[in-house]
């Protein structure tokens, strides 16, 4: 038996980065994975490699800035698998620029694609949820967490997901939901844009990483994705997992 087997998921942002890695990780333990994701060239061609593994497995393209539509992805997903077991909000944008520089629309950008939609998504998915004893696994930054130049309106949202995910677990553990999050360093797309936009600063946090590379998004990230989405993990929540090679510590 697979850890996932039969298990229905939701990723966001699944069609690239690390929700494509997570989504790999999770159709070779048996889940059937719907990935959500604007893109839909990339999208449909996850799809085909998903169901390579996964024949059940969907891509479904949807705008998460579209808040009064985003329960209809839970709505789409129920109606057809008849349950959900774990919801992944792992979808995200955002563009970097010093606070004195962030704009209104920077500030949009970061929590319509990264906050709200995670909110939204886990307000819909709590009726299932409660049927399924499921799991929600969300994101967190080390960009939050530290504080990083020119990241306010990313580290903004990514707390405020801390924040939510944490008063969640309190208010879902007595459904047999856990809440967790995993705050990644990963050779993502993200990540190397941000190389390329300030490789100075990228080889200096890459060079205090203990275990001196960034992770693999299906390897490193997709396997703790894996575990907090399985039995294995259900007596953990509200926790942050810091999927990071060492690079922060908490205590």
């Amino acid at each position: 038996m697979k850890k996932l087997q039969d298990k229905i998921i939701i990723i966001t942002g699944g069609a690239g980065g690390i929700g494509s890695g997570i989504a790999k990780a999770m159709v070779k333990e048996g889940a059937i994975v719907t990935i959500v994701d604007i893109d839909e060239k990339t999208g449909k061609e996850m799809e085909k490699e998903l169901q390579a593994f996964s024949p059940h497995s969907m891509f479904l393209q949807a705008n998460l800035m579209d808040r009064e539509n985003l329960g209809q992805i839970i709505t789409k997903v129920t109606e057809r698998y008849g349950k959900l077991d774990v919801l992944i909000n792992n979808a995200h944008a955002s563009k970097q620029a010093t606070i004195e520089n962030t704009t209104q629309a920077d500030l949009d950008l970061s929590f319509g694609t990264g906050f709200y939609p995670t909110f939204y998504l886990m307000k819909a998915a709590l009726p299932y949820l409660k049927i399924t004893k499921g799991s929600v696994i969300n994101f967190a930054s080390g960009a939050g967490l530290n504080g990083h130049e020119t990241q306010g309106a990313y580290a903004a949202a990514k707390e405020a997901i801390r924040g939510i995910s944490r008063v969640a677990a309190n208010e879902w553990g007595k459904f047999g939901i856990n809440v967790n999050l995993i705050s990644p360093i990963a050779n993502s797309p993200g990540v190397e844009a941000w190389a390329k936009a300030q490789p100075e600063y990228y080889e200096a946090v890459k060079s205090k990483i203990p275990m001196g590379r960034f992770g693999d998004v299906e390897k490193d990230i997709g396997s703790v994705a894996v575990f907090l989405a399985s039995e294995d993990s259900q007596y953990i929540t509200g926790q942050t997992l810091m999927v990071d090679g060492g690079s922060i510590m908490l205590h």
